[in-house]
């Protein structure tokens, strides 16, 4: 299953870990998701999303029902 977030988008960022000697070697940062469980009222059901930190913010912020709305106007299947 891929490290992305449903909500934001936000995927692995990549590039080089550089020691003390600038040896450099290809790493990647991973975003932080967590898998979790929100009420949508609208439709009297749990959903689960894998989210972001900054994913959850934003439904605190925007509410569930709009983030789900725009989730499903981008076609992701909820």
């Amino acid at each position: 299953m891929s490290v992305r977030c449903q909500v934001t988008g936000k995927k692995p960022g990549y590039g080089n870990q550089v020691s003390h000697s600038h040896h450099k070697t290809r790493r990647r940062w991973l975003p932080n998701v967590q898998n979790k469980r929100y009420w949508l009222p609208a439709e009297n059901r749990w959903i689960r999303l894998r989210v972001s930190t900054k994913g959850m913010k934003t439904i605190e912020k925007r509410g569930i029902d709009a983030v789900v709305a725009d989730m499903r106007a981008r076609g992701e299947r909820i």
